[in-house]
């Protein structure tokens, strides 16, 4: 290669010749690559003087390539077209070991976290790369592999593997669900409510929960309202009052002991949260190992 470097200057000449060639023109070759005519014209020079020998014919409307030129194209050509095919497959492979979940920062740091090690010790050589938004991810922006919605699992364009069943009960930290004394849905209200209000994707409210419960009633204005999921887990955990808790991610810090529930005041909503992938787009094989990994650990209660 550093003789390639000494005969024709500069790599970046021969780029400037295929083009040219191709086209059969400086003026088209100066927009596929978009630069100016004359650095297309001023390139194909040097590489001339560094052949010694004239590789167009040029006249005031078009250019030809010599006996010289035809040459070098047709093997340059093939010599490029070969690193193009190098790359393809480069990239294809890259594209291959990476997967990327985007998911709610609340299910990426209470579900996925905890299961991570399993999935890498499955599968040491995928790139999982984990993608937190607070909006339902768009299945088919090229960067998201799979990603997880909360729906009836019917999206147009999308597969869908049901995770969870959406299962809604109150949590409070162990010393505040102790002092409550809760006999009663309705003593909530004599306690600090934590409201989820995210400003994007719809979730259910505390007067969902309560009309679902037959309870009719009115709702505080007061409380701590937080746009984060992962923030009302950690505001329930620190005591700051009572919280929505969705059972698949807060069930694993009730058995921990750092939060209490009342699950006999469970809700099942009817919805769910789903592992969803595109159906234009087929998984690769690593993003179809990773698909099996989360239905199997989904099915692990």
């Amino acid at each position: 290669m550093q003789n390639l470097w000494k005969i024709v200057g500069s790599p970046r000449y021969i780029l400037i010749f295929e083009a040219a060639a191709r086209h059969g023109s400086f003026t088209r070759a100066a927009a596929e690559l978009n630069v100016q005519q004359p650095a297309v014209s001023a390139a194909v020079k040097r590489l001339e003087q560094a052949l010694g020998a004239p590789l167009f014919r040029r006249s005031h409307k078009k250019v030809e390539l010599t006996p010289a030129g035809a040459r070098f194209y047709a093997e340059t050509s093939k010599g490029l077209h070969q690193i193009l095919e190098a790359a393809h497959a480069v990239q294809a492979g890259a594209r291959n070991a990476i997967v990327t979940l985007c998911a709610s920062t609340a299910f990426n740091t209470y579900w996925m976290m905890p299961r991570l090690r399993t999935l890498r010790d499955l599968h040491p050589n995928i790139d999982l790369r984990l993608q937190s938004s607070d909006r339902e991810p768009d299945i088919d922006d090229g960067g998201i592999t799979l990603a997880i919605r909360r729906g009836d699992g019917r999206w147009p364009g999308c597969h869908a593997a049901l995770i969870a069943e959406e299962t809604i009960y109150p949590i409070a930290s162990p010393a505040l669900m102790t002092a409550a004394e809760l006999r009663h849905k309705v003593d909530i209200l004599g306690h600090t409510l934590i409201h989820l209000e995210e400003p994007v994707r719809e979730r259910p409210s505390w007067k969902d929960w309560f009309d679902a419960q037959g309870c009719n009633v009115a709702i505080p204005p007061s409380g701590l309202r937080l746009n984060d999921y992962a923030l009302v887990l950690n505001a329930a955990i620190s005591g700051e009052g009572i919280a929505f808790g969705w059972n698949h991610l807060a069930r694993p810090l009730v058995r921990k002991q750092l939060l209490n529930a009342r699950m006999d005041w469970s809700w099942r909503t009817g919805m769910g949260f789903y592992l969803v992938w595109s159906k234009s787009r087929p998984l690769s094989e690593n993003a179809e190992r990773v698909r099996k990994w989360f239905v199997s650990a989904a099915a692990i209660k």
